[in-house]
């Protein structure tokens, strides 16, 4: 039998939970109705090369429609990053992830991130993509891939607005295990929004002809729970986590 302290907490818990829900549904709409929001997931080509696409899930070879300079005035200022060390965690449902942000090599995608982690962006949103051949990571931070969507769908939602350039891609196109990087369409620089990467396992990664990937930070702890999110897999023929990773709440300082 619970006590009164307990049924307190899970009382809380659930109105949290709630509210966690509103929020994301709130977005979700809001999206809808976004005309030209971005357009990023990834598409694994396995081949001669390898190469590593960023686009629309249902059409591999669409562009985005939005245009990053008519709505530049929407993106968080590069200078909110401080030019500083930002540290924090992505609390997972299978464990929370320690993070530390570069605010002096990648400026705006700090910015970004932190101005839309501040804002509950990400909050009760899923990580809607692992990839487990040539390249390892976990891709999250799609608005429309909600935990309580259909577990298939996610990969095409952003903010609303798209930015560029590329910062702080690695030189040798190599992502080490525990990198945080910005996802993107392929061959367009400008193209950036909200999605990002986790890697798990040093994945090769080729540049195309925009570059690399903005590269923004690193875990620094937790990564055996990622690991454990990887080693579970995907739904058959699909790159869709076997179990739900939801992102319950992302806290910066």
């Amino acid at each position: 039998m619970s006590t009164k302290s307990e049924r307190e907490y899970e009382r809380r818990r659930y109105e949290k939970w709630q509210e966690r829900q509103a929020k994301a549904r709130a977005r979700r709409h809001r999206n809808r109705v976004i005309a030209g929001s971005i357009v990023a997931a990834f598409v694994l080509v396995i081949g001669a090369g390898a190469a590593f696409v960023l686009t629309n899930d249902d059409d591999p070879a669409a562009s985005p429609t939005a245009s990053p300079t008519a709505n530049a005035a929407e993106v968080p200022d590069p200078a909110l990053a401080e030019g500083r060390t930002w540290t924090g965690d992505i609390a997972l449902t299978q464990g929370d992830l320690g993070i530390e942000l570069d605010g002096a090599a990648a400026p705006q995608a700090v910015a970004n991130f932190v101005t839309l982690a501040q804002e509950g962006f990400f909050d009760s949103t899923k990580c809607h993509r692992l990839t487990e051949e040539g390249i390892f990571v976990l891709q999250c931070g799609d608005p429309t891939a909600l935990g309580i969507a259909d577990p298939t769908t996610g990969g095409t939602g952003g903010p609303g607005y798209t930015w560029g350039p590329i910062e702080n891609a690695p030189a040798d196109g190599v992502y080490p295990a525990g990198t945080i990087a910005m996802a993107r369409t392929g061959n367009d620089g400008s193209s950036m929004g909200s999605q990002f990467f986790l890697v798990y396992k040093d994945s090769p990664i080729p540049a195309d002809t925009a570059g690399g990937y903005t590269v923004f930070g690193h875990i620094t702890s937790g990564m055996d729970a990622l690991q454990a999110i990887a080693d579970a897999g995907t739904v058959e023929g699909t790159q869709v986590p076997v179990s739900d990773v939801i992102i319950e709440g992302v806290n910066i300082q």
